[in-house]
């Protein structure tokens, strides 16, 4: 599982509430950056990205289109500070399985992520 969030505390409370809301935690990847986003899927081919939205060096829409066009077809999720329709609209078109917005509780992640993870 790959976290991604320029925020150091963003990343440790999405691990936190993932743990909260039953999840395994014990191989969780950190990305702080759209790129580092980009190329930890390429190169460890993780099973789910949990991504924030705006992030230095590549966004994550950014990065999941290059992800895509990449020919990946990780689990990509956002969790973001806004949830919009147009920015919703814009992530499923461009292959987001799902986008959380903050504040999210382990409620929140238990309710989107166990359609898709087990």
């Amino acid at each position: 599982m790959l976290v991604a969030d320029d925020s150091t505390v963003m990343r440790r409370i999405v691990v936190r509430t993932l743990r909260q809301a039953g999840f395994d935690v014990s191989d969780v990847v950190e990305a702080a950056d759209g790129r580092q986003v980009f190329n930890v899927v390429m190169t460890e081919e993780p099973d789910l990205v949990l991504s924030d939205w705006n992030m230095p060096e590549m966004t994550g829409i950014e990065s999941l289109r290059a992800i895509r066009a990449a020919g990946s077809t990780v689990l990509f999720g956002f969790v973001t500070s806004e949830g919009s329709d147009a920015m919703r609209a814009e992530a499923a078109s461009a292959g987001a399985a799902f986008l959380i917005a903050k504040p999210f509780t382990a409620e929140t992640f238990r309710d989107v992520l166990g359609e898709f993870v087990a």
